[in-house]
């Protein structure tokens, strides 16, 4: 029935859409242009000052704005990166006054060749599905969502706060999830070169200085071999500021949320300098029990134009933060119905320890990532772009360590009647004393080991934990360093022709160890987990705060390093004539795996004599790259439509070259294959926008692994060759009737599957084969992400300068995330993912900007999920059968939250 609803109320939006009624009085037309260079901005927006009665330019930058009243109007032109331009029209009933040629200038310096790093697409010529936000909306209604939240109003996307701590958000594109979605910042990649994951938190502060974002989907404009097989998250930040000005900001929200803002720009001076700093301040108790953050961010541009061919940037990003979780491991006994009986916001990770709120799982991190750009005009014909770029990632995530009484930290016991952690009476059990339902006290080093040497005899009185006895607090450290050269030639060869070619470099290592972050009133932890020492008490404790403090580490558990190199040449040639454009490109990378263990090996081992791997590997190389292509065709002014295709050969990422957390290298990876192709329609005019696409992807030759048990003997099951199969249908629009109304709205149908089932074999740790079963994969749905959504937006001008906002989005069609490897549901025929329940959300604000003497206000009010919807967001297990779906983990989304923002230029 809902989807009945829903297709019956896009198809009348549609139809509403399609009868442009046109209440002219009188015309304005015009060109706009670059002022550098005199080449068309298309995509520039137009609009009559003080409304939202608007137009965009077209391939050749030529403008309509229709219905204008007669007499004397101010016409604002503006374009990402470009100063605004306003026009004073004197507008006669029932003629058209054509303003000629519109010459716009930057407004950043050097914001145009990071565009061009970044392969921004470019509306009506570029053949990708794309769609782009603009700074000043993310500024208006970010409040204090997330910021991948901010892209749920696109086709395809789907998004959730999973535990809902303070950063832990994710993103599916076309329903792959974020290691299949490449991000990249100013066209530099973000993913985690081991793993391809990105964690938002890292990027708390982006929203803050990002002068727009564009959702890439499919193939993307991207030149390099990165891992858009969902799509392209590109995301374009600030550059130094043409103009000088100030800006002070404060937000309040929810359950204690505030933020502190600043920014400063010098403008660009005589001497040819600009310099603009920005910085924030956020905290909150956060909206999930026990979920309370600190985090900070900076932002710094710096721009040195030399003369007209000449130029240095320097760009410095990081947000230092930490924030207590929500997490639900394979072990919680937490599910749905936990949720039903103690409340959505219920967390089973957090206690009190003196007084204050300690939490089993807190994420800290910073990850600064420094850029250094050198624009290059050789000639008239010839530019060089080149980034060169450094990220020196530090921190991890908290995590309980140990069993009590042989009891892990998941046994009910440990909870109080409120379902909080029993931190104090652990650590009273750590310290010797007698906590009755905990079972038998702690003893000290001495009784639990008669027999102690030498180095052992200082703690024969203490109280000592280790794995297997008294929990502790522990941190898994994912540092790394990276750096990365990305250069960019770009030669015109004729009025029709342009070349594009040039070298994408890294170096990355990761570091992996985990370190005692609490001993909860332990005297110290014992560890033999080190094959090179016999073994090894800690006594320190490190806290895990934004700015980490890895110095002197101790490595408990495991200790290794993950190296990777990656080498890229990528070429493109593009083709413009009249209305139709093209592009052909091809990229070849080498990318090179390399792990050192330092605790599974002998310090020295160099050697694979023995039949075992040794503690440094060689490099293992992987060649892999794509092909795409693609071309648009301008029919109109109106209507375009384009098509494209592509081939890629993907590396397999690190876990998949050495299995098993050990030096292994796994002999049957082999490169994944991602093809996909599309097709798009699009129309335009001053009152009504639209895009179709219709999209098809097929991932195939994955790689994963599982333990198996065949007659006693355990074993394991390599799963090659799993292939998804992902369609669809994408509609966005953009429909003004009226001078003060906007509405926009998208829809967007998938069909994700598996392809085929999957035979495999089973094998002993000698290789021997135990067996053979199948996998009953063919048909059964993709989880983690909705399948189908849809949303309609209304922007309504209510006084001049005063907007109301309002917004509906629906989700369906979404299944539980599984491991498909590990799931036994697919070990027989039939079966299908278990299916959540659709859902709707309302969100609604208000926008008010206003002056008062010389300065410059900004007012806004958000409230998101309006209604107070309550509904399941996602679910990450695979539990059938009927009456058992509370059995499931997994997470209802957020009921009602706000926020409101008060800033001020000058």
């Amino acid at each position: 029935m809902k989807k009945s609803l829903l297709f019956f109320s896009m198809g009348m939006l549609l139809l509403l859409l399609g009868s442009e009624v046109v209440y002219a009085q009188g015309t304005v037309t015009g060109t706009v242009l670059d002022a550098e260079n005199q080449e068309a901005l298309i995509g520039a927006t137009v609009v009559l000052k003080g409304t939202t009665k608007g137009a965009t330019t077209d391939i050749n930058g030529s403008f309509t704005l229709s219905g204008l009243a007669a007499g004397d109007q101010v016409v604002v032109i503006s374009y990402v990166g470009y100063e605004n331009q306003e026009l004073f029209v004197k507008v006669i009933d029932g003629q058209t006054i054509d303003v000629g040629t519109v010459a716009l200038g930057a407004s950043a310096v050097g914001l145009k060749e990071v565009e061009i790093i970044a392969s921004v697409a470019i509306d009506r010529k570029t053949p990708v599905a794309v769609s782009t936000i603009k700074g000043s909306e993310i500024e208006a209604k970010i409040g204090n969502q997330e910021f991948p939240e901010i892209l749920r109003s696109t086709p395809s996307i789907y998004v959730t706060k999973q535990g809902g701590g303070f950063g832990d958000s994710r993103i599916n594109v076309r329903g792959f999830d974020q290691r299949n979605t490449a991000v990249l910042i100013n066209g530099v990649p973000v993913n985690d070169m081991e793993n391809g994951w990105v964690f938002w938190s890292n990027w708390a502060g982006l929203s803050d200085v990002t002068s727009n974002i564009q959702v890439q989907r499919g193939l993307s404009a991207s030149k390099l071999a990165i891992n858009s097989v969902g799509g392209t998250i590109n995301i374009i930040t600030n550059a130094a500021e043409m103009k000088r000005g100030n800006r002070l900001g404060y937000s309040i929200g929810n359950d204690g949320y505030h933020k502190f803002s600043f920014s400063t720009s010098t403008g660009l001076t005589e001497n040819g300098w600009a310099i603009s700093l920005q910085g924030t301040h956020t905290r909150g108790d956060g909206y999930i029990d026990g979920t309370q953050f600190r985090a900070y961010s900076y932002f710094a541009s710096i721009a040195k134009v030399f003369n007209e061919k000449h130029s240095l940037h320097f760009t410095a990003i990081g947000a230092p933060q930490w924030h207590n979780q929500r997490r639900i491991g394979r072990f919680d006994e937490v599910t749905l119905e936990t949720f039903q009986e103690r409340g959505l916001k219920y967390n089973h990770l957090w206690g009190e320890l003196d007084g204050e709120v300690f939490n089993w799982r807190r994420n800290f991190y910073h990850k600064p990532k420094i850029f250094f750009n050198h624009y290059w005009t050789i000639s008239d014909r010839t530019e060089l772009a080149t980034t060169a770029y450094i990220s020196f990632g530090r921190g991890g995530g908290t995590g309980p360590r140990g069993r009590l009484n042989s009891r892990f930290d998941t046994d009910e016991v440990f909870r109080d009647e409120n379902g909080q952690v029993r931190f104090e009476d652990i650590r009273r059990w750590n310290m010797g004393e007698d906590v009755p339902d905990f079972g038998d006290p702690k003893v000290t080093w001495g009784a639990l080991n008669p027999d102690l040497d030498n180095s052992e005899g200082f703690f024969a009185d203490k109280f000592v934990n280790t794995s297997n006895e008294g929990l502790v607090r522990r941190a898994s450290i994912n540092s790394h360093n990276w750096v990365g050269v990305l250069s960019n030639l770009t030669h015109e060869l004729s009025d029709r022709f342009t070349l594009i070619a040039g070298i994408d470099a890294r170096h990355y290592r990761g570091i992996h160890y985990q370190r005692i972050d609490n001993l909860l009133g332990a005297d110290a932890f014992f560890t033999d987990d080190n094959i090179n020492l016999a073994g090894r008490f800690v006594t320190g404790e490190r806290e895990s705060s934004a700015i980490a403090n890895l110095r002197n580490d101790a490595p408990i558990n495991y200790n290794n390093d993950g190296i990777v190199q990656w080498l890229g040449l990528f070429g493109q040639l593009e083709y413009t004539q009249g209305p139709l454009s093209a592009f052909v490109s091809t990229s070849l990378s080498n990318q090179g795996f390399k792990r050192i263990d330092y605790f599974n090996y002998l310090d020295g081992d160099d050697t694979e004599a023995d039949g075992d791997p040794k503690q440094e590997t060689d490099f293992e190389n992987f060649l892999g790259g794509n092909v795409k292509g693609g071309a648009n065709y301008n029919i109109n002014e109106r209507h375009n439509v384009f098509a494209n295709v592509g081939f890629y050969s993907r590396q397999p990422i690190f876990d998949n070259v050495f299995i098993n957390f050990l030096n292994t290298v796994n002999p049957d990876v082999e490169n994944e294959r991602v093809f996909g192709a599309e097709l798009g329609y699009g129309y335009r005019s001053s009152i009504f926008s639209a895009n179709l696409n219709l999209y098809r992807t097929s991932w195939t030759n994955r790689f994963l692994n599982r333990s198996v048990d065949v007659n006693g003997v355990e074993g394991t099951a390599n799963l090659a060759g799993i292939d998804q199969i992902h369609t669809g249908i994408e509609v966005d629009m953009t429909f003004r009737p009226i001078s003060n109304l906007t509405i926009d709205g998208m829809f967007s149908i998938g069909d994700w599957t598996y392809g085929g089932n999957i035979n495999t074999s089973i094998f002993d740790d000698n290789q021997v084969n135990q067996g053979n079963f199948t996998y009953f994969l063919d048909g059964v749905k993709v989880g983690d992400a909705a399948q189908t959504t849809a949303r309609i937006g209304v922007t309504y001008e209510l006084l001049k300068d005063l907007r109301l906002y309002g917004s509906w989005y629906f989700a369906d069609d979404l299944y539980a995330e599984y491991d498909v490897a590990n799931d036994d549901l697919f070990l027989t025929p039939g079966n299908q993912a278990v299916k959540l329940p659709s859902y709707n959300l309302v969100d609604a604000g208000i926008y008010y900007d206003f002056r008062v003497g010389k300065l410059d206000f900004t007012w806004g009010l958000n409230i998101n999920n309006v209604l107070d919807e309550e509904y399941i967001a996602e679910l990450d297990s695979n539990i059938t059968g009927e009456g058992r779906f509370n059995e499931n983990r997994g997470f209802y989304g957020f009921g009602t939250t706000w926020n409101s923002t008060l800033g001020v230029r000058f």
